[in-house]
């Protein structure tokens, strides 16, 4: 992996929220890379429940202050930066008063969704984009974890096809059991439209069920991992029908090998 660039695009990385699958991997994978010589960004949403000054969160004023529309609406992006400790790695969170300032990350404190996840889940992916593109870094690989970070390879692909930085970019996206029930908002496709992007590429998400979700991101990448020792079954029968390469499951204890190998043979090629 050495001298390769991956970028890790995560709903969630500890230390910053809770340990589950998705932020343990987005920990644990960039971290592999690094200790190979490979080249990390990792980014994240900056919810409002993470502490800022616990973890030295700052703003980066020469990456913030454009406006990202969505829906028609001018959205302020603001990026801040954080070193996770002792790993020479850093984190760069995207940020947005309207989206990110409420304590909490994906559901209120009933459990519900919040109603604009799907707008949320938009900017984070245009979010990172622009960001990344700021930074004038091009990445080899993409590596996209955890459903608000899902619309990133749909983005990248269609939005985004004419951009020369990932000209030579692939993406790879982890798909995970850990996903939410019932549906985004159901305008989800009308705001995706917006940009521009062909209805034939997004129909699954006249009803944005996490699957369907998640189908639209498969669809959208260049390879596939499963996070999960067990995924929704809907998501296991869409994956027998894709001509892409999918890494099946692999335990904490033996996913760097087996992660380092699927870059360097099915990724990187």
């Amino acid at each position: 992996m050495k001298d390769k660039r991956i970028l890790y695009v995560s709903s969630e990385v500890i230390p910053y929220l809770p340990e589950t699958e998705i932020s343990s991997m987005s920990f644990e994978a960039p971290r592999m890379v690094n200790s190979k010589g490979g080249q990390i960004r990792i980014f994240m949403p900056r919810y409002g429940n993470i502490n800022e000054r616990r973890h030295q969160l700052h703003e980066v004023i020469r990456l913030s202050g454009m406006n990202l529309v969505i829906n028609d609406l001018d959205m302020p992006l603001i990026i801040k930066v954080a070193s996770i400790p002792k790993e020479r790695m850093q984190v760069y969170f995207i940020d947005n008063e309207d989206y990110f300032k409420r304590k909490a990350t994906l559901t209120d404190e009933d459990g519900n969704l919040f109603p604009d996840n799907d707008e949320r889940a938009i900017f984070f992916a245009k979010g990172v984009i622009e960001t990344v593109k700021k930074l004038n870094w091009s990445p080899d690989v993409i590596h996209v974890h955890g459903w608000l970070a899902s619309l990133l390879p749909l983005y990248l692909k269609n939005y985004y096809a004419n951009e020369p930085l990932f000209g030579h970019s692939k993406i790879v996206t982890s798909v995970y059991d850990h996903g939410y029930e019932g549906t985004l908002d159901s305008k989800m496709m009308e705001k995706v439209k917006f940009d521009g992007i062909d209805e034939g590429k997004i129909s699954d998400l006249a009803s944005p069920t996490y699957s369907n979700v998640m189908k639209v991101a498969i669809d959208n990448s260049d390879a596939i991992i499963v996070g999960s020792e067990n995924i929704p079954d809907e998501l296991t029968e869409h994956l027998k029908t894709i001509d892409q390469p999918v890494l099946e499951y692999k335990k904490p204890d033996e996913f760097a090998d087996a992660y380092e190998a699927f870059y360097q043979t099915e990724v990187l090629v």
